[in-house]
């Protein structure tokens, strides 16, 4: 009978403690649930960028990125293209890409909701080079030669035939040559075609290849202002008197050059922590002073025909995270992922771990109250009376001190509490004591 009364307290026990504990469980996965929402799934490993055909400078570019970012277990694929305007059909159309470089002018979507750029990250000049004799400042000085002007599906294309149109020239032209890269840098070369039309940063290997080549020259813009007021993308830059060359003093003079921006652009739902390291990494490979711009020009918000990433903006105004700053990126990453699912932690687990510890020992002690209640309802019985009770009364007292003292001993506690049991008992002992001292009374009279 003993085991199992005992047994039926041990379950009471455990019942109470799941009673407090499960409540508190369901909270705490709730509020865990609820941070969940809030935290990003991890970094990607690897991202997929769109660049633009060898020699050229997005895929100059490109393999920067790809040795920045591999320090920081990042690996990055790149898909050479034809150029911007390829780039720009794979973002909107090819989920696998993630980002890659457009020009200024190609995309014109300020509300999109799939694509956002991060930001300007240098000037693409539109470079003529031709071959010949006297210096040509007009682009329609070159009626009647063959000119490469570059790959279908490339931004250089497409802006060297707005030019040409804007010149008089027919698109359909058989002097026009469909070739570009290091193709139409041999071809320029050889003689195979008189001036070739490319648009990119000076670092690109094909332009640096054509500045510096004998027997080469670079048209000037002369109407450079104008083209910039019929196109809105493009703007004048100075290529300054001997910026290639001060001991050859190359080029002789300043050399007027219209530019559009060449933006990276990425699609809308790229992993924030990506953006971010990202731009980081241009500031590195984009901000040293060039032919064309001073240190730290680039990269800035510049273009707005796509809407800025949210996270970019957040770079250009403050940096880069805190974090991102001072630690590895994957560790900064799982530390800012880790600090979204501590906040139910600080908010719900630290109170709990306050309040159920203390609700717990109240329900133990609430025990013992409950046949301390009992015993006072008796003293007071005890005294209501004007005259001593009688030894009958006493007796009826008595048997009810004992069943609450038998229900008291029998009721077990945790090993903390039995001194609140053990307390009780003395004080069910010292009201015994009186109501035998009543009794011998009673029986004396």
């Amino acid at each position: 009978m003993r085991r199992l009364t005992r047994t039926s307290s041990d379950a009471s026990t455990r019942r109470d403690l799941l009673m407090l504990a499960l409540p508190a469980l369901i909270v705490i996965i709730a509020a865990f649930a609820l941070a969940w929402q809030f935290v990003r799934p991890a970094a990607p490993r690897k991202i997929v960028m769109t660049t633009g055909a060898p020699g050229g400078a997005y895929h100059y570019f490109g393999e920067r990125y790809r040795e920045k970012l591999a320090q920081d277990g990042i690996e990055v694929e790149l898909r050479p293209s034809s150029g911007a305007v390829e780039n720009l059909r794979r973002l909107k159309t090819d989920d696998t890409v993630d980002v890659g470089f457009i020009q200024g002018g190609i995309a014109n979507e300020p509300e999109s909701e799939d694509l956002a750029t991060l930001g300007t990250m240098y000037l693409e000049p539109v470079w003529v080079f031709y071959r010949g004799q006297g210096d040509l400042d007009r682009i329609a000085q070159l009626r009647g030669r063959r000119m490469a002007v570059g790959l279908p599906g490339s931004g250089a294309q497409l802006f060297a035939l707005q030019l040409l149109a804007a010149n008089g020239f027919a698109t359909n032209d058989p002097q026009l040559r469909a070739i570009g890269g290091m193709d139409a840098v041999d071809a320029l070369r050889r003689g195979d075609v008189d001036a070739f039309f490319v648009v990119g940063a000076p670092q690109a290997p094909v332009v640096s290849a054509l500045l510096h080549a004998e027997g080469i020259k670079l048209l000037n813009f002369a109407q450079a202002e104008g083209y910039g007021r019929h196109f809105p993308h493009l703007g004048r830059i100075t290529l300054p008197r001997a910026a290639i060359d001060i001991r050859n003093d190359h080029p002789s003079r300043d050399i007027q050059l219209v530019a559009a921006t060449a933006n990276l652009v990425a699609r809308a739902d790229i992993h924030p922590a990506i953006v971010t390291l990202l731009l980081k990494h241009a500031r590195e490979i984009h901000s040293a002073p060039g032919l064309l711009q001073a240190a730290n020009t680039f990269p800035q918000p510049l273009d707005h025909a796509l809407p800025l990433h949210p996270s970019a903006q957040r770079f250009y105004d403050s940096g880069p995270p805190f974090l991102q700053r001072y630690l590895p990126f994957w560790l900064a990453v799982l530390i800012d992922r880790l600090i979204v699912m501590l906040l139910p932690l600080i908010a719900v687990v630290i109170p709990l771990s306050r309040v159920l510890p203390a609700l717990y020992n109240w329900r133990m002690r609430a025990r013992v109250y409950r046949w301390y209640g009992e015993l006072k309802f008796l003293e007071a019985e005890i005294d209501r009376g004007t005259t001593p009770p009688g030894a009958n009364q006493v007796a009826a007292f008595l048997a009810r001190l004992d069943r609450i003292e038998d229900r008291a001993t029998h009721r077990k506690l945790p090993l903390a509490f039995s001194n609140e049991l053990y307390t009780l008992r003395e004080h069910i002992a010292l009201v015994r004591g009186r109501l035998r001292t009543l009794a011998e009374t009673a029986t004396g009279e």
